[in-house]
């Protein structure tokens, strides 16, 4: 293992006190420091979101290159059985749930429309495979079954949760996976109608990119809320920063 993961993730956002209450409130993120323009927010000793002020960025547009989606990954089915409960109990909108086969995941938005995904992992043994490939779908996620797990009430997000993997929408496949296989040196671990799934020492993905939405988009336009960097813990290339075809920034950290 090589210690490549996501370090965390860099918004640009409209209403910077409303998002940091949502992130607060919602993922029970914690405030970990910042400035007038800018809150850093995390969990135990680590930032996982940073969120950059600027009232004037034109609002998303969701057929831009950009975000997908964050997705933050905790330690246990029993972890995300307990923040299902608190999203239920405070009536967080839902936009999905799936079972991925690799992974349990359940999909809401931010309110400036910023894609999360809260999810588990299953055990790396319990991947399925074909021919020895990690093998991914998308099944209906039996949200009673998950919920039964829950065994104490949810005190916030857990100490060691992570940004687990970025989901991106990109203007084209191919460019797309020259810019993540040669430029960030990930593996491409699973394909699918639209969109392919890249990742580090075998995980299932640490970055995905589609065109789903967002199909022939060219550089996203300056001045868009939303997404403003990817910032990557890779000791060996601390320091270097790439940007991809459609603009989204890469930091190494």
């Amino acid at each position: 293992m090589d210690g490549r993961e996501i370090d965390h993730v860099a918004l640009t956002v409209r209403d910077l006190p409303g998002m940091e209450r949502f992130y607060e409130t919602a993922l029970g993120l914690r405030p970990m420091g910042g400035d007038g323009a800018t809150r850093r927010l995390g969990t135990g000793s680590r930032v996982l979101l940073e969120l950059r002020g600027d009232p004037a960025a034109m609002p998303q547009d969701p057929s831009q290159a950009g975000l997908f989606h964050t997705a933050f990954l905790l330690p246990s089915r029993r972890d995300l059985a307990e923040w299902l409960r608190h999203a239920a109990d405070t009536g967080l909108r839902l936009t999905g749930a799936s079972d991925h086969g690799v992974s349990e995941a359940i999909y809401l938005d931010d309110p400036e429309g910023n894609g999360i995904e809260v999810y588990r992992d299953r055990a790396p043994q319990d991947w399925p495979r074909d021919m020895g490939r990690i093998r991914m779908f998308t099944h209906r996620l039996d949200l009673n079954d998950l919920a039964a797990e829950a065994q104490t009430a949810w005190h916030g997000i857990a100490a060691d949760a992570t940004v687990g993997h970025v989901h991106l929408q990109v203007g084209d496949l191919r460019q797309a996976d020259g810019f993540f296989l040669d430029e960030l040196g990930l593996d491409l671990q699973f394909q699918a109608t639209g969109g392919g799934w890249y990742g580090w020492n075998g995980y299932h993905h640490h970055l995905a990119g589609n065109i789903w939405n967002s199909r022939n988009a060219g550089p996203r336009p300056q001045g868009m809320a939303g997404l403003a960097e990817v910032v990557i813990a890779d000791p060996a290339r601390a320091g270097h920063q790439i940007t991809d075809p459609w603009g989204t920034r890469f930091r190494i950290a």
